[in-house]
């Protein structure tokens, strides 16, 4: 990889999270550290707003945005398949955003491109949809990430309904439908919801109360998953 692809490699990746090390940067790009020094002051010397937050990373200032200006044939056949798939393994709302954000990605498309997408969509198609009959996954990604407590009406596996207030650490895709893993205040321990038994949902406009969750990661590994 040439340096120049390499810098917009890096620029890709630094949008696309709000923190990078330096040290995932070059594993990534299989560079020394001080290569990523380099390319980071190159950046910023063309104008790219890099900035570094200590023990966290590198980050791009808010505000700043590079658009796509191309995306390979195989890329763009990707996106269309993962929107396809998004009618079967989501629910109402996801597959609408899903619908939408392919249709911006379109429109940067070459034209050559353009064709091949739509030719592709009209060639995809996923039996049996069964998705779900509500709309939660949506509220519980934007609790998720803005760390904000749920209430919501569950029905268990009993079939006993409770009202429940929830902080949900993530989501995990197994059995067929989505669980919501999340901390709840009525059994004071972690709980592993199915998304389409909930009956009733509200994000509260409050944060979370308990500060020391532990990750997705270790809560699978609970369950012996590597």
């Amino acid at each position: 990889m040439n340096r120049v692809d390499r810098l917009m490699g890096i620029l890709t990746v630094l949008q696309s999270h709000r923190f990078v090390t330096a040290e995932k940067i070059a594993d990534k790009f299989d560079i020394s550290v001080r290569t990523v020094y380099r390319d980071i002051k190159a950046l910023g010397e063309i104008g790219i707003p890099v900035s570094f937050e200590v023990n966290k990373g590198y980050f791009i200032v808010q505000g700043y945005f590079l658009p796509p200006v191309s995306f390979t044939p195989e890329e763009a056949n990707a996106l269309v398949l993962v929107s396809s798939l998004a009618d079967r393994f989501a629910d109402r709302s996801i597959a609408k955003h899903s619908s939408n954000a392919l249709q911006k990605i379109r429109s940067v498309l070459r034209s050559g491109q353009k064709e091949h997408s739509e030719t592709l969509s009209s060639k995809i198609r996923v039996l049996n949809p069964q998705g779900y009959s509500v709309d939660y996954l949506v509220p519980l990604q934007k609790a998720i990430t803005e760390f904000t407590i749920v209430e919501i009406e569950y029905t268990d596996a009993q079939k006993q309904i409770t009202t429940r207030e929830i902080e949900p650490i993530g989501m995990i895709y197994y059995t067929e439908q989505w669980h919501l893993i999340a901390w709840c205040w009525l059994r004071n321990d972690y709980r592993d919801f199915i998304v389409n038994q909930i009956n009733k949902l509200r994000v509260k406009n409050i944060t979370f109360r308990k500060k020391d969750h532990i990750s997705l990661e270790d809560h699978m590994n609970t369950w012996g998953i590597n």
